[in-house]
């Protein structure tokens, strides 16, 4: 006797559990909350939470930018400024970077900065890019304060003044930025203020990204004291978190045996 078997039935993928404070983002985002419509737009570019879906955060920062919100702009910008579940066009990364500036996000006012220094997507413009970073900087945003430091540094479009860029550099330090940070650090130590030089690099480790942490490797690993060699583990240590993440040998590229 022929034997038939059961017909295979597909089976439904199993729903995803998302933790309270995830959930809790998503409800909000679906009864129309702009702010979580941007933060969940994030989560589905990168998070450990959900499978990314680039696509569908697209269509969440289009849903609360419809509203005019600023954020919302800017990382309408940030898609397709990088060809995050679009196209990549540059012209649209500026419309929506500008749109964001004009609703007073500050984030969106420092990528369209970004844009007008390096000439993308436009003709480069170092005043304009000068201007809107004032802007930022003034309305304390500290990466902002970082880059006007820099044009100040290196006499760009600007009066060079090493007094004025040292003073922004502690300004972008104190308010929070790796690279304000790192670049504070470097002037005290150049300064002969070694022990304060020592605390703002160790400030900037948690957060600072590989270009950043090769630049503190090469400075620190001239300094002979010992909370220099604790933070040039520290950085060892930050660079192999970086290599699991994103699966690049981080390491042999920079030349840092570990």
């Amino acid at each position: 006797m022929r034997v038939i078997g059961k017909k295979k039935q597909n089976k439904r993928p199993a729903p995803v559990l998302l933790p309270d404070h995830v959930q809790a983002i998503f409800q909000k985002a679906a009864n129309g909350h702009l702010l979580e419509q941007v933060l969940w737009g994030k989560i589905l570019l990168n998070s450990v939470f959900v499978q990314p879906d680039p696509a569908q955060a697209f269509t969440w920062f289009s849903i609360a930018a419809q509203t005019g919100y600023g954020p919302a702009h800017n990382m309408l910008g940030r898609c397709y400024h990088f060809g995050w579940g679009v196209d990549q066009n540059l012209s649209q990364a500026v419309h929506h970077y500008a749109k964001a500036a004009e609703a007073g996000d500050e984030w969106g006012r420092y990528n369209l900065a970004i844009l007008y220094m390096r000439g993308l997507g436009l003709s480069q413009d170092l005043p304009k890019a000068f201007e809107l970073f004032c802007i930022g900087a003034h309305n304390g945003h500290a990466k902002s304060m970082n880059i006007i430091a820099r044009f100040y540094e290196e006499g760009w479009v600007i009066k060079k003044s090493k007094t004025i860029a040292f003073e922004w550099y502690r300004r972008s330090a104190e308010s929070g930025d790796y690279r304000g940070r790192h670049n504070y650090a470097t002037i005290l130590a150049e300064q002969g203020q070694l022990s304060q030089a020592l605390g703002w690099w160790e400030k900037a480790l948690p957060d600072a990204t590989p270009d950043i942490l090769c630049a503190m490797n090469q400075s620190l690993a001239i300094i002979v004291h010992p909370k220099a060699d604790i933070i040039l583990r520290g950085i060892k240590e930050r660079l192999q978190i970086v290599l699991q993440a994103n699966k690049q040998n981080t390491m042999d590229y920079i030349g840092i045996s570990l």
